[in-house]
């Protein structure tokens, strides 16, 4: 009896120890998401500041195509969905569909950069990459320092996904997942902004 009670009491112990280790890299990784404001804030004045610094070359007018990019828009917001039902899976410990849901996810995303990376390179052939004039120099900064992000994500989604095939899914996993959501999450709304600010805007 003496002994189940300290079995229980040690497991309880480590239940509490694993929880607050838990929410300790949670913490430390919201402080790594405000610095990324600090970032992406940055980078949008300076943009605000250079929207009209265009050398006499083109301006958003003439560079946005409002439906690509809406299109472009839709594959991430979907993929944060997608990533959204993996958390549930993952909460009620369903392997199976949290690997599906990451694998949506991941194409969703990879097609979202495969877009951006379409859209530079046209702009670049016709001339008008970032060395053109100030304001170019400031969206492709922009968005490039997004899209590096959202192809960091998709690393370290790739390296979650072969670790939850190789170490299962422990409380080590869960804290990453959770991590991952986070920044994901992040990504949208900071693409909602540029999608609103620079392309929308850029527009008018």
């Amino acid at each position: 009896m003496q002994t189940e009670a300290m079995t229980h009491a040690h497991d309880h112990h480590h239940d509490h120890h694993a929880d607050e280790i838990k929410k300790n890299k949670l913490f430390g990784f919201w402080i790594y998401l405000m610095s990324d404001c600090v970032l992406f804030a940055t980078l949008f004045a300076t943009f605000a500041v250079l929207v009209g610094a265009t050398a006499g070359g083109p301006d958003g007018k003439d560079l946005f195509e409002i439906p690509y990019v809406f299109v472009e828009t839709m594959l991430l917001l979907f993929s944060s969905i997608t990533f959204g039902f993996g958390m549930i899976a993952m909460r009620r410990k369903n392997i199976g569909a949290l690997k599906f849901w990451m694998i949506v996810t991941f194409i969703l995303g990879a097609g979202f950069i495969g877009m951006e990376i379409n859209e530079f390179h046209h702009m670049i052939l016709a001339g008008n990459g970032p060395e053109r004039s100030a304001f170019l120099s400031a969206f492709f900064t922009l968005v490039g320092t997004h899209g590096l992000h959202v192809t960091f994500g998709l690393i370290w989604m790739a390296t979650c996904y072969w670790q939850l095939n190789t170490k299962g899914l422990n409380d080590m996993m869960e804290t990453r997942f959770a991590c991952l959501s986070l920044f994901w999450h992040f990504l949208d709304i900071v693409w909602v902004c540029v999608f609103s600010i620079v392309y929308l805007m850029g527009v008018m």
